[in-house]
């Protein structure tokens, strides 16, 4: 072999491993980026003391076994610390009273019984289905025991009803047809109880459905930020290590988390979501995402949580730490002057939905805005 034919080889050889070596740079280059093991918080050694061996004859003078172990140290029976468990413990296990039925949002239709009857003669008399149409129906007692309007329960005694459909919600306004339905389920229940019902006039009702439907419609918000992967992608766990660093859980349905909010039964702050396939894929690990959404439904969160605030610092906080970018629907970057603007409508939207008595993250201003 001559020189010549030495020296292509040689050239071959090392154009072929740089087009190897190219090729793995940009393979691992382009993989998305992983989420990284949380270092485990560094723990202090515990010393005991070694017991002591007793002399013969020393057990007999100190006393019997039981009585050893209150010399040796004080012995506790296991209890709740009444400022700290006690409390946690009522906040989880205190069933949230659902909010009742509104003459500013429902139609109501009274029942008027001769007898006082029973919360299990009610709950057999509830209809199938708690819907009339696309809204929701209700049913609430007026209890002997307290006097207070309540959903009717088992054991409870009632001298009245009434029952009520919801006037409107993000689906529309109540329409005559759902009307017409909402007099039949009532109706069947009052006869069911030996009541009375007496209802409203339909086209007054409709009418106010229509003017309520007309607001709401005008006053709702639901708002979003958009997180795009500047260079590299993100793997899901990836995104979901750093959302949970600023405090986001996993939500109820893949490639879904939420910013849990302060009191308890409110719908979550903040939604951050991307695409569901990929976080069910066989290994998400090894799956690009490039965007993940940020969402506020505003008229559901209270205005005491400073929403917006939150959202605009965790899409700061998440483009910083993740390599990203925040735009808008039109894929142009979101300057801080019209997140300023933004908040600024926000505080007005606010004030107009506290003048009508369906403040954000209120009873009534859950249930219109749902």
């Amino acid at each position: 072999m001559s020189t010549l034919q030495i020296s292509l080889a040689v050239v071959g050889g090392l154009v072929l491993a740089g087009v190897v070596a190219h090729s793995t740079w940009s393979s691992r280059r382009n993989l998305p980026k992983r989420a990284t093991p949380e270092a485990a918080p560094p723990q202090e050694p515990t010393h005991q003391p070694l017991p002591q061996q007793a002399e013969p004859g020393q057990a007999d003078q100190a006393g019997d076994g039981p009585h050893d172990l209150d010399e040796l140290g004080e012995r506790h029976e296991p209890r709740f610390d009444t400022d700290t468990n006690l409390g946690a413990l009522t906040r989880f296990t205190t069933p949230e009273k659902k909010p009742g039925l509104d003459i500013l949002i429902d139609a109501l239709a009274a029942v008027q019984l001769d007898a006082v009857v029973s919360g299990e003669a009610a709950l057999a008399a509830m209809p199938g289905t708690r819907r009339v149409g696309s809204k929701p129906f209700g049913v609430e007692g007026l209890s002997v025991i307290n006097g207070e309007w309540e959903v009717p329960g088992a054991g409870q005694r009632y001298s009245a009803f009434q029952c009520g459909v919801q006037l409107a919600n993000r689906t529309g306004a109540l329409n005559q047809i759902e009307y017409s339905e909402f007099v039949i389920k009532a109706q069947a229940f009052a006869d069911a109880v030996g009541g009375e019902a007496e209802f409203p006039e339909m086209l007054d009702e409709v009418a106010r459905a229509r003017e309520l439907d007309q607001f709401a419609s005008a006053h709702d918000a639901q708002l979003s930020f958009t997180l795009r992967a500047t260079n590299t992608a993100w793997s899901p766990g990836y995104v979901q290590q750093n959302a949970g660093r600023i405090g986001f859980v996993a939500g109820s349905i893949p490639g879904r988390m939420v910013l849990p909010g302060n009191q308890s039964g409110h719908a979550p702050i903040l939604g951050l979501s991307f695409d569901a396939m990929a976080a069910m894929a066989e290994d998400p690990e090894q799956t690009a995402l490039r965007e993940v959404t940020l969402s506020l439904d505003v008229p559901q969160v209270p205005r005491e949580e400073h929403p917006f605030e939150r959202m605009c610092e965790a899409a700061i906080a998440l483009a910083a730490s993740m390599d990203g970018v925040i735009i808008d629907d039109n894929g142009n970057p979101i300057p801080t002057e019209a997140m300023e603007a933004i908040h600024a409508d926000l505080e007005q939207l606010y004030d107009t939905l506290d003048g009508r008595d369906l403040s954000a993250g209120s009873a009534l201003g859950r249930r219109v805005f749902s």
